[in-house]
């Protein structure tokens, strides 16, 4: 996720021409009808290629009952700052490809602002009291509704069971624990997560600020609290310390979900930070994607630090889906996105395929319909949908996010003093609160890249 002011603007030019360069992949083939767009669908959906298969049966369910109102759906890249970089490109181009745009749950202060999505505020009805709070106030800016929740999901503590007994409540129970471990398992990594530059650092980087008693925000959203107290400097003084010491994986600054996912299914770490869809990953032992904890494995609550009151602090993750302001086709589209959030058919394929769904009657009834493997998932996720945090979704979040991952990467992985760093995010917090995005000049910036890219 970029930003569009400053150098950081040039970072999100070049990102979207690595994106138009590599095309996402080869091109359409036109002799296969599977592979090419649908001429004849009336609308489109555009929502990351990440659980490729779960929105492709949604959109399977949609044309069952929908013949005469078909979805294209376009799988955009995994990665989320792909994702925004190709929707964020279409519109300000103009090109109005997209019709409902699967946003990521930081994105809606952003869109909204920059008069990306229409105003969904007359769906409220069917979402409050249906969704999950903490989702329907993801998908809210300044008090409207701009996207309708679609799916969501809260980090989980994984661990390993032949090695520990219980999973840790705390942060400094975790940091001990696996240096008592690995006294005689010195070959093992300790704890895997998202520690690479990108914003699944963010995302784990808050977890330890809001487990530490720390905000980045006031209530308001109209100042940064992120140097009040020693909170922020604690968070990452923790990581820096893991890190050096070895409760970190030592490759822990590169990774992402999926190689923290592999190497906990290879049975090299103690602990894993991941999201729910990792669970049913680890318990299937096939030769394609091997597993081999099956058994010795269990998920619980993220730990908080010593001192601080909240049981377990997960920030919430997931997709809303929203309109389109370029969109031709703003009735369908409006009433697919109702439809996500609401079928229940489609409720119980996103709990069956993952990632889990919004509505809250699933929490509540999951044992009359789900396979008694999936159980542990939601049984955690009751624990901690109170304590789930949504990332503050200010205009400026990406400006923000950016500035973490320079910054505070570098603390930890590097040694850097937190001081300055933390200095420098907190004035990113505080710019985040009142940055604007000007589509006219993103695009008119965008094009001149595009023909200095050309002429190189």
């Amino acid at each position: 996720m970029l930003t569009t002011l400053g150098v950081a603007r040039g970072v999100a030019l070049l990102a979207v021409l690595a994106l138009v360069a590599a095309a996402c992949g080869p091109a359409p083939d036109e002799d296969d009808p599977d592979d090419v767009a649908d001429e004849d669908a009336a609308f489109t959906w555009a929502v990351t290629g990440a659980d490729g298969p779960t929105h492709e049966a949604v959109a399977d369910l949609w044309n069952e009952e929908n013949p005469d109102q078909q979805v294209d759906l376009e799988l955009l890249s995994p990665e989320a700052d792909d994702q925004r970089q190709a929707m964020f490109n279409d519109q300000v181009t103009g090109a109005g490809e997209y019709d409902v745009l699967g946003l990521d749950v930081i994105w809606t202060g952003e869109f909204a602002e920059a008069g990306f999505i229409e105003n969904l505020d007359d769906m409220r009805d069917a979402v409050d009291g249906y969704s999950i709070p903490g989702t329907v106030e993801s998908a809210e800016w300044q008090g409207e509704l701009w996207a309708v929740p679609y799916v969501t999901g809260f980090g989980f503590l994984y661990y390993r069971t032949d090695l520990v007994d219980e999973p840790p409540e705390t942060w400094e129970d975790l940091y001990d624990t696996v240096l008592e471990v690995q006294e005689d398992n010195p070959d093992i990594d300790g704890y895997v997560g998202q520690g690479d530059t990108y914003e699944g650092f963010v995302v784990n980087y808050l977890e330890y600020l809001w487990s530490a008693g720390g905000e980045v925000f006031d209530e308001e959203q109209s100042a940064s609290l992120l140097l009040e107290g020693d909170h922020a400097e604690r968070a990452i003084t923790f990581m820096q310390d893991a890190f050096e010491e070895g409760v970190f994986a030592s490759d822990f600054n590169t990774m992402v979900e999926d190689d923290a996912r592999l190497a906990f299914q290879a049975g090299d770490a103690i602990f894993m930070r991941n999201w729910p869809y990792a669970y049913p990953l680890a318990l299937e032992d096939d030769d394609d994607d091997p597993s081999d904890v099956v058994g010795d494995f269990d998920i619980a609550p993220l730990p908080t630090f010593e001192g601080t009151d909240a049981d377990t602090i997960s920030t919430l993750g997931g997709l809303n889906n929203a309109v389109s302001t370029l969109s031709e086709n703003q009735d369908v589209a409006r009433e697919f996105v109702e439809w996500a959030a609401t079928d229940r058919e489609v409720q119980e394929i996103l709990a069956e395929m993952q990632p889990p769904p919004t509505a809250q009657w699933v929490y509540d009834e999951y044992e009359d319909f789900l396979d008694e493997d999936l159980h542990p998932i939601y049984e955690v996720l009751e624990q901690v949908q109170e304590e789930g945090r949504a990332r503050p979704p200010v205009p400026g979040y990406n400006s923000f996010s950016l500035a973490v991952q320079e910054n505070l990467h570098a603390v930890y992985a590097e040694g850097a003093d937190p001081g300055p760093a933390l200095e420098t995010v907190h004035e990113a917090a505080e710019d985040a609160l009142v940055e604007e995005i000007d589509p006219d000049e993103e695009a008119e910036e965008l094009d001149d890249a595009v023909d200095e890219e050309a002429d190189e």
